[in-house]
């Protein structure tokens, strides 16, 4: 590319959600992709490591909602200065618009790079060039097959941290735009009866289905998911939304009550603006088959029943996964057995690593897959 950076640039909507604030065994938990491999890297470079150098470069950061870090400008450009900077300090050469066509290998050893037809003298070379996802920014999938070409297996790619696309699309493309705040996202498999996964946080429908931060959480677990391809195909697969958490069905009962007690002689279409959000209405007066016309104070307690389902169990069909190069990050890469753990070098070639988002580990959304480039980076790099 012409630039550094330029995924960094578009993390966290263009904040640049740095890292989390938790321990750094949290950040092994939240990594369904081969976690425990990052151990002995975490225990090198921690989020506290990155937090201390953006300080040494003058940046301040702040915490927010869900342990996330971000720096106090709002700006990931801000955080990309200070990498660029120390880079410039240090006298480091960055060669932009060039490609690289191979890896050179003598003996089982490296021994530089092929860049446009040149040789590049190099004793050691780390392979950091991120995943599949976001093409746009320069991961085209390109170190995956240089990576095969000297004898190393890939992992299966998946997209991972990424929207899910519904079957009832047009329901989704009414709801489009809505965004909820404080909602259960349940995940369960229909043919085991199986709770698969669980959040509670921020989400948003699409024209094409769902997304928001629970949602691509949900995304990194349904990917590892046994038979996932062929359960989405036979609509086995139903995210269960609950607008509602707060509420038990006794209670979310008595506040329906109340707002028809005082709303008596309205009709229901008109009754939920204090309930739910207007674009919502709706839908689920239709879902819940009760006569929209109807006045309040002549629904029955069969009828109110079906209405708090469809608040607290409001389920839509999945369908899929949106494409890779919609995804924020790409599950699936360097097979973690053949790398050593507490240097990133190579096990099968000598003088060759890797870092970042290439090696078959990822996490959810909160800056931990931002946390793994930095600890691999530094390891490998040391």
């Amino acid at each position: 590319m012409q630039s550094l950076g330029r995924k960094l640039l578009i993390t966290g909507k263009g904040r640049c959600n740095i890292t989390s604030s938790l321990n750094m065994e949290e950040f092994i938990k939240n990594t369904p992709g081969n976690g425990m491999f990052l151990y002995s890297c975490y225990k090198q470079f921690t989020n506290k490591d990155i937090i201390q150098f953006l300080k040494g470069e003058g940046l301040e950061v702040k915490e927010e909602r869900g342990n996330r870090i971000f720096p106090v400008t709002d700006k990931s450009l801000d955080v990309l200065k200070c990498f660029t900077k120390k880079i410039k300090e240090l006298g480091i050469n960055v060669i932009y618009n060039k490609n690289v066509e191979d890896i050179l290998i003598e003996n089982k050893s490296v021994i530089g790079v092929a860049v446009n037809k040149k040789k590049l003298e190099a004793e050691k070379v780390i392979l950091a060039t991120g995943g599949k996802s976001y093409p746009l920014t320069g991961s085209t999938g390109d170190g995956y097959k240089l990576a095969k070409k000297l004898g190393h297996t890939i992992t299966k790619i998946h997209p991972s941290l990424v929207p899910l696309e519904s079957y009832k699309k047009e329901e989704c493309q009414r709801l489009q735009g809505l965004s909820l705040k404080n909602v259960k996202v349940k995940f369960l498999d229909l043919e085991t009866n199986k709770n698969i996964y669980e959040d509670f946080g921020e989400m948003i429908f699409t024209y094409f289905g769902v997304s928001g931060p629970t949602i691509l959480s949900a995304s990194a677990h349904l990917v590892r998911y046994k038979n996932i391809e062929e359960k989405l195909k036979n609509k086995k697969i139903i995210l269960s939304i609950d607008f509602k958490p707060a509420l038990s069905d006794e209670k979310l009962d008595d506040r329906i009550l109340r707002d028809f007690n005082r709303q008596k002689n309205k009709q229901f279409k008109n009754s939920l603006d204090e309930l739910i959000p207007q674009k919502l209405i709706p839908v689920i007066i239709e879902r819940s088959k009760i006569n929209p016309d109807k006045k309040v104070n002549e629904i029955t307690k069969e009828e109110r029943r079906k209405l708090m389902q469809e608040l607290k169990n409001f389920r839509i069909e999945i369908k899929g996964f949106r494409p890779i190069e919609e995804a924020i990050i790409t599950s699936g890469g360097i097979n973690t057995k053949e790398i050593n753990p507490k240097t990133m070098e190579s096990k099968i070639i000598k003088g060759l690593y890797f870092a970042g988002e290439i090696i078959d580990v990822d996490s959810y959304t909160g800056g931990f897959n931002l946390q793994i480039a930095y600890s691999t980076g530094y390891v490998a790099g040391l």
